[in-house]
């Protein structure tokens, strides 16, 4: 396969087809549907679903099936089956590449000239709402396959999925993995296009994400308030006796989580990734961040920060109730406090067992045997990636050769993307690439998102190499 023209020919599908579809692609409202209740009525997740069928029906992939899925009462699915070509190995499987379509809602406070459904092209970055996450994927998934048939280089046969409810969890994944399971049969590689990147000098390998426990922990002392001058000090605060709950989960001085079920062991060769990756983009950890004047970072240790934010639990107070704002305040004891507690755990830890840690935590020998209650309750796992095998090992090195100039580096998220864990389960022998082009200034569910286009065809040229790779491993 000839190098260059692979190189030219991508280069030339993102500024001839790719860009102009993309950018009609942004101007579709397709929110997901746990921020739009009326998605289906609306028809813009279907709009989405529609737009990228027609684009991909126009590159006449030979013998290649489009179809739309939708199960009763779910949100449609994209699924674009590609044969294998002949120069693949019959043993390769089949490979799936995930993407989505559907977006967070569009929220205010955009720069001047820009907004959610407006796509604009400034600096080499393609603005508006579902360019970086994640309308490129399905564009880059294909194309990254077109341009190796151009070239008549191999790929094994390639399943692109791209569903309509992952900015909602991915609630109807599930099914529609057990619907499909048959149809898509022995996949031996999964490449998700959903992820980011530290800076854009190299390509990036997600390899593992955060579970988390969430729930909403409710104190109350009173059937209802009264007098705080004739009754504090008679009755118990709701909130000191919450804060005294508190203490026992997390080390207010230092933040750390207290319940040993939320901890576990950092692989060695995790830990190895993650100085590799700080020495190679050093400060990305914190870059952009919005700190007001003389704040300062939990550590001064780069490494430790990373740690914090991968393979350590924390906890975040995100939610509130029982607390009347500042001007309507008055000398009342409150009846109760509420607050939305938060813990985000480290990738292999059992988010199960870490729930029921919590509620026996501050349910059991409550201060003054207040009552404790517990709602919206949430536990999911993490996710750890397989270990490389030998081949992909040294098509990545490959890559980050001749796509990059630079070797790949590796990153732990912070956040929890359910679906990862999904696939995994679907099909524990697969190997995994994580990837994206959600860098710095991408502003993913934030105003001003934007998409990198530079980036994005590199990462679909290196998505190209990769599938030829596992073609003829």
């Amino acid at each position: 396969m000839d190098r260059a023209a692979l190189t030219s020919t991508v280069r030339t599908l993102w500024d001839e087809d790719i860009v102009p579809s993309l950018s009609e692609f942004v101007a579709i409202p397709a929110v997901s549907m746990a921020f739009d209740p009326n998605w289906a009525a609306n028809g813009h997740l279907n709009a989405a679903v529609d737009h990228l069928k027609s684009w991909i029906a126009g590159r006449g992939l030979p013998d290649t099936d489009i179809d739309i899925v939708q199960l009763p009462d779910r949100s449609p699915l994209l699924l674009v089956d590609v044969p294998a070509s002949p120069a693949a190995d019959p043993a390769a499987g089949t490979v799936l590449l995930y993407g989505h379509l559907d977006k967070q809602p569009p929220v205010g406070g955009w720069s001047d000239g820009l907004d959610a459904w407006t796509p604009v092209i400034r600096d080499g970055r393609l603005y508006g709402r579902g360019a970086a996450d994640d309308g490129y994927a399905g564009y880059a998934a294909v194309a990254a396959i077109e341009a190796l048939r151009t070239h008549g280089a191999a790929h094994a046969r390639c399943v692109v999925l791209l569903e309509t409810g992952e900015e909602s969890g991915s609630p109807d994944l599930p099914a529609y993995l057990r619907h499909l399971s048959a149809r898509l049969g022995t996949v031996s590689l999964v490449i998700c296009l959903d992820s980011g990147t530290a800076d854009y000098d190299r390509l990036w390998l997600t390899t593992s994400l955060r579970g988390l426990v969430q729930a909403t922990v409710t104190v109350q002392v009173l059937e209802y308030g009264q007098h705080s001058g004739m009754t504090s000090g008679v009755v118990p605060s709701s909130f000191r006796v919450l804060r005294t709950l508190l203490d026992r989960l997390e080390d207010s001085d230092t933040g750390q989580v207290r319940l040993a079920e939320m901890h576990v062991d950092v692989p060695a060769h995790r830990m190895a990734e993650i100085r590799a990756a700080v020495a190679a983009a050093p400060g990305a950890v914190s870059a952009g961040l919005p700190l007001v004047d003389g704040v300062s970072l939990a550590s001064d240790d780069e490494v430790e920060l990373v740690l914090n934010s991968t393979w350590r639990p924390t906890l975040s107070i995100t939610g509130a109730d029982g607390l009347p704002a500042p001007e309507d305040a008055g000398n009342v004891l409150r009846p109760y406090t509420t607050l939305c507690l938060s813990f985000r755990l480290p990738p292999t830890a059992d988010s199960a067992a870490c729930l029921a840690a919590l509620r026996e935590a501050v349910t059991e020998n409550v201060p003054y045997g207040a009552r404790v209650e517990l709602s919206r309750l949430e536990s999911a796992d993490g996710w750890n990636a397989p270990e490389l095998a030998p081949w992909l090992r040294t098509a990545l090195d490959d890559v980050s050769t001749n796509v990059f100039g630079a070797p790949w580096r590796t990153l732990g998220v912070g956040g929890s993307i359910p679906f990862m864990g999904l696939l995994h389960e679907a099909y524990p022998r697969a190997q995994f690439v994580v990837t994206g082009a959600l860098g710095p200034g991408s502003n993913a569910h934030v105003p001003d998102e934007s998409l990198e286009l530079g980036y994005a065809a590199k990462v679909t040229e290196s998505i190209a190499l990769l599938l030829d790779a596992h073609a003829r491993r």
